[in-house]
C-alpha cells in the first residue's frame, strides 16, 4: 500500500477534551482565564503540544447550551490548524429504556461524557481535562503509544494512562482528590484509588503521601476497544445508580473496574512534567509564572503559533 493510501485510511489520533463542565466560563461568554505570557489560555498549550505530537484531530465534549459561545470562543481559535469536531453530553442521553430521575440536574460525569462521543470516534484517541496543563511529554508520550497498538481476536486489549508524580501535582493553597495509583514493577496499573484531602508538606495538617507516588489527573490514551466496554460499564452502573440525584460515572472508575476485571491492561507512562490546574483562585499566579518560566527557557514561543 502507497504512503497516500495509508494516510487517507489510517484514523487520525484524536485528542478528545473534556469541556462540558465548563459551562461557568463559556457560557457565560467569558473566556478561559488567560494564563501565558501573551493571554494563551491552558488549553491553547495543551493543544499545542498534541499538534506538535501528531494527532490531527481535536474533539470537544462540550454541552449545547453553550455550544455557540465555545465555538465562536474557543473552538475558531483552533479552525486552519486542526481537524476541530464537537460532540454533546447532554442529562437525557440515556440508555435505551432509562429514564431521567425528575431531579436530577448535576452532571453523570466523565465517563458519561466520553460515552454521548462514542459515534464521534472510530480510531485511537487520547482524553483530557479542558482546564488542566500536562505538558509536551504526556502528549508525546501518548502519541507513540497509540501508533504502537494493534488489536487482534482473543487479545486483551491494551490502554494507557499519563502518571505524574504526586508532588507535581499539588496545590499550595489547599487539599486536593487524587487518582492515587498502584503500579506493577513493568508498569502495568494494578488500582486506582480516589483519596481526598491531600495537602502539600507546607500546608498544615492532613494525608500526606509519598511525592514519587503515580496519581490519574485523566490523561488517557484508547483504542476503539474501549467504547463497547465503557458502554457496557455506562450501562450497568445506570441500571444500579441511575436513579440517584447526584450519582456520577467517572471515567478513572470505569477503566479500573476493567483492570480488576482482567478485561483490560493500562500502561502507566511516566511522565517528569508537572501538572498546573487552577483548583483554587489563589493558584493562578502560580500557574502564570510556571507557563512564563517555560517560556523562558525557550519550551514553547510566545506568543503560541
Amino acid at each position: 500500500m502507497s504512503s497516500t493510501s495509508l494516510a487517507a485510511t489510517t484514523p487520525l489520533l484524536t485528542l478528545v477534551v473534556l469541556a462540558a463542565g465548563m459551562g461557568s466560563r463559556y457560557g457565560g461568554l467569558k473566556q478561559i482565564d488567560p494564563m501565558g505570557p501573551s493571554g494563551e489560555t491552558v488549553l491553547d498549550y495543551t493543544v499545542h503540544d498534541a499538534l506538535r505530537a501528531g494527532f490531527g484531530r481535536v474533539l470537544f465534549i462540550i454541552r449545547r447550551d453553550f455550544a455557540d459561545a465555545f465555538r465562536a470562543s474557543v473552538g475558531e481559535r483552533f479552525a486552519g490548524r486542526v481537524q476541530v469536531d464537537y460532540a454533546f453530553q447532554e442529562l437525557n442521553d440515556l440508555p435505551v429504556g432509562g429514564v431521567l430521575p425528575v431531579e436530577r440536574v448535576k452532571p453523570w460525569g466523565t465517563g458519561h461524557a466520553l460515552w454521548c462521543a462514542r459515534a464521534a470516534l472510530n480510531g485511537p484517541f487520547s482524553v483530557v481535562n479542558a482546564d488542566d496543563f500536562y505538558g509536551a511529554q504526556s502528549l508525546v508520550a501518548l502519541a507513540a503509544f497509540l501508533r504502537g497498538q494493534s488489536g487482534g481476536v482473543g487479545v486483551v486489549p491494551i490502554y494507557a494512562m499519563v502518571g505524574f508524580p504526586l508532588g507535581n501535582t499539588l496545590s499550595e493553597h489547599g487539599a486536593v482528590s487524587r487518582g492515587v495509583c498502584t503500579v506493577t514493577a513493568d508498569g502495568a496499573l494494578r488500582d486506582i484509588e480516589e483519596h481526598t484531602g491531600i495537602l502539600a508538606a507546607e500546608v498544615g495538617e492532613g494525608r500526606r503521601y509519598d511525592p514519587a507516588t503515580p496519581v490519574s489527573m485523566n490523561c488517557w490514551g484508547f483504542t476503539p476497544e474501549f467504547l463497547p466496554q465503557l458502554d457496557a460499564g455506562w450501562r450497568a452502573f445506570f441500571a444500579a445508580r441511575g436513579g440517584e440525584e447526584k450519582a456520577e460515572f467517572y471515567l478513572p472508575a470505569a477503566v479500573n473496574a476493567l483492570v480488576q476485571a482482567g478485561t483490560a491492561q493500562v500502561r502507566v507512562l511516566p511522565t517528569a512534567d508537572h501538572w498546573f490546574g487552577v483548583t483554587y483562585r489563589e493558584d493562578k499566579p502560580r500557574v502564570q509564572a510556571a507557563l512564563a518560566d517555560l517560556v523562558a527557557r525557550g519550551v514553547y514561543p510566545s506568543p503560541l503559533r
